[in-house]
């Protein structure tokens, strides 16, 4: 009696918000087999995973928008134990080419794993990391909401009434937004003083107000960085802004990037080669994270005020004949292989 053995398959996901379409595809011949929708739903989810098993043997399935539509989808995929493979979604040539439809989507995600043009592992967000990712989202806005609020401000001191300008005229920021606090307004908005200073005093308050949330959000932020990252927060020139930027571009498995140049490629400080006929020569690479960047760059900085073998190394480079901008370029990688280490020394 002979039993005949599962085929081996690829899966292929096109993610969007409320529907998830899955195909299928051989993966020895690069046949397609079949494709199906299925909701963005825990439910969708199991029987999206049911529906690929019960095709054969599945190696992989590549899953566009691991960070967006296909995070929760991803998320289960792992949990059910299948190879999840991060797929970027097909460049404006290629579907110039072959068009745009769900299905056709689904199956070029499958045939980018079977290829080995999509390999790598998308972030698990099962973890700590994940929990800091979501209250910096939060941060993050509260920042910008209040560089906005002490933008309008400014910009109203500018075409206030001089009376109301020269009173608050050079005071640091702290004492502006203390003095305009306490501004009181007339009951005749229709006058201008009277307009200008309930507005400032409305702006004063939402300032107030932001910095008191951005201040919680820290003290919920340093303590989870520091438990689970106490090793990037020892690295000179790291705090809590710049140790929690840095976790949550490696994500909760960073092991999933193979070697420290991955990681470097990640935050965009691996420099590109650039080469022509004799000239051999490496480009700043733009790409990768930029957020990771500012972080590596705002180490950089930090250390070539403070740190003293640092600063040594600067005077050396610049001996040398390097800017500035090509020292920091050079110090970016360095510290990307600090920062990997660290990551994953646990």
């Amino acid at each position: 009696m002979t039993h005949q053995v599962a085929q081996q398959v690829i899966g292929g996901v096109d993610t969007h918000g409320l529907t998830h379409h899955a195909a299928v595809i051989d993966a020895v011949l690069g046949r397609q087999l079949a494709d199906e929708e299925f909701p963005a739903t825990a439910a969708g989810y199991r029987a999206l995973a049911a529906w690929l098993a019960g095709h054969g043997e599945v190696v992989a399935v590549g899953v566009e928008g691991t960070g967006a539509y296909g995070a929760e989808l991803a998320r289960h995929l792992a949990q059910v134990g299948l190879v999840v493979v991060e797929v970027d979604r097909p460049d404006r040539k290629v579907r110039r080419a072959k068009g745009k439809t769900d299905p056709i989507d689904a199956y070029a995600a499958a045939a980018a794993v079977a290829s080995g043009r999509a390999a790598g592992a998308p972030k698990s967000r099962i973890g700590a990391v994940e929990a800091i990712r979501m209250l910096r989202v939060a941060r993050g806005s509260a920042v910008k909401s209040r560089t906005q609020a002490m933008n309008q401000i400014r910009m109203l001191l500018i075409t206030a009434p001089a009376p109301l300008r020269e009173q608050v005229d050079g005071l640091p920021k702290a004492a502006l937004i203390r003095a305009l606090v306490r501004l009181r307004p007339g009951a005749d908005l229709a006058m201008p003083l009277h307009a200008a200073k309930f507005a400032l005093r409305d702006l004063a308050r939402r300032y107030q107000v932001l910095d008191e949330e951005i201040d919680a959000l820290d003290a919920q932020i340093a303590p989870l960085v520091a438990a689970t990252a106490p090793a990037v927060l020892e690295l000179f020139g790291v705090g809590p802004e710049v140790a929690g930027q840095l976790l949550t571009s490696a994500g909760d498995n960073p092991e999933r990037m193979r070697s420290e140049a991955a990681f470097a490629r990640l935050a965009g400080v691996a420099p590109l080669p650039a080469s022509s006929g004799r000239t051999r020569r490496h480009r700043l690479n733009r790409g990768g994270d930029r957020q990771a960047n500012h972080a590596l760059h705002t180490i950089a900085v930090v250390r070539m005020r403070y740190h003293e073998p640092t600063r040594a190394y600067v005077a050396r480079r610049t001996a040398e004949g390097l800017s500035k901008l090509e020292i920091i370029r050079c110090l970016k990688r360095f510290i990307a292989r600090e920062v990997f280490r660290a990551l994953t020394a646990s």
